[in-house]
């Protein structure tokens, strides 16, 4: 038994990539991800479909709104990638440009969440990740009690976390 499958007997294994190859070659059960993975992973050849579609759908709106449309279409493009390969869910980060305001971090998760069941995927299968701010946990927990899981991330303190549990 390597170490990998001896971890694989005590926890879950989650993936930070973007790398979809990877994903296939280790086998985790989550992956979470984030815009600078998915920056990296977009620039190989093999993804590039991923980012043309992302391009192609960011065109359809006004230049205020654009990238952020290519940005969020660009990591639902990678979620759904991944999820066709490990059985559990995917992290998607929230902008964390607007980790200190709630209001904008929740209509971003749920823009998220909407884009991936445009594309067929059930929201149980995606957990938004947002900074553990104050605002980003108060956003986390409006969003699971509409339904939308939520992992918190950048804790660097006890209070921290009890907050994020309790949200």
């Amino acid at each position: 038994m390597n170490q990998l499958e001896q971890l694989r007997a005590f926890t879950t294994v989650v993936a930070d990539t973007g790398d979809i190859e990877s994903l296939a070659e280790f086998a985790p059960t989550d992956t979470t991800t984030n815009p600078s993975l998915l920056l990296q992973a977009a620039q190989k050849p093999a993804y590039a479909h991923l980012l043309d579609d992302a391009l192609g759908f960011g065109a359809r709106f006004d230049a205020g709104a654009r990238d952020d449309a290519i940005m969020d279409r660009l990591a639902v493009n990678f979620g759904r990638e991944i999820l066709a390969l490990i059985p559990g869910r995917v992290s998607t980060e929230v902008d964390a440009r607007l980790s200190f305001d709630s209001d904008a971090t929740i209509a971003r998760a749920e823009r998220l969440i909407g884009l991936y069941q445009d594309a067929g995927i059930a929201r149980e299968r995606v957990l938004i990740k947002i900074a553990s701010t104050w605002e980003g946990i108060r956003a986390a927990a409006a969003l699971e009690r509409r339904g939308i899981h939520c992992n918190l991330t950048l804790l660097f303190s006890f209070a921290q976390a009890q907050a994020c549990a309790d949200a």
